[in-house]
């Protein structure tokens, strides 16, 4: 969730909501596939993929466990929590990353197969999300960068007119005495 994102709205809520459900279904996802690689392969933890899948299994299970005792806002742990709650995140999204490489290598290497048409795959889908994830801040910013409506133009006219009539009869009204100094640091240099 962006941290521009208002506490309290709907949205906000939404989106918090969306994330719980879909990190239960990520750790039952990843759960499912830990009692399927026991069952039907061979564990003895010699390659790469293995190990990180194993160390992977145990720190989504430790994130979401962080994750349900959850500090409420304003106690002094949150932000430690915050913290650790996210910088885990990232490191088990970054580190899964690898693992599906480091997957499709081990499987290369066990059935001789060509694994380039899903490195290529999995590859474009990762610069797919990254473009998104580089661009959702931006989003804003680019949406209001569209053309001047010309209503719009005689609305932003009319308020500069104001507020510079108003600057105007503020300077009217102040008394027109020479002042000694030209800024605040004259005096420091006389």
């Amino acid at each position: 969730m962006s941290v521009r994102e208002e506490q309290g709205t709907t949205r906000a809520k939404v989106l918090f909501y969306f994330h719980v459900i879909f990190q239960i279904l990520s750790v039952l996802l990843a759960t499912a596939g830990a009692v399927m690689s026991i069952k039907n392969f061979e564990n003895s933890f010699d390659n790469s993929h293995q190990r990180l899948g194993l160390a992977l299994y145990v720190v989504i299970w430790v994130q979401a466990l962080i994750g349900l005792f959850r500090p409420h806002r304003g106690k002094k742990e949150r932000i430690v929590w915050y913290i650790v709650h996210w910088m885990l995140g990232t490191v088990i999204s970054l580190v899964g990353i690898i693992n599906i490489y480091t997957g499709l290598n081990a499987y290369h290497k066990r059935t001789r197969r060509s694994s380039g048409l899903w490195i290529i795959i999995f590859t474009a889908e990762l610069c797919v999300i990254a473009v998104y994830y580089l661009f959702q801040d931006k989003r804003d910013y680019i949406q209001n960068q569209g053309v001047v409506i010309d209503n719009d133009l005689n609305l932003a006219v009319r308020q500069l007119d104001q507020e510079l009539a108003q600057t105007q009869n503020q300077t009217e009204l102040m008394p027109q005495q020479p002042c000694g100094k030209q800024n605040a640091l004259k005096n420091l240099f006389d």
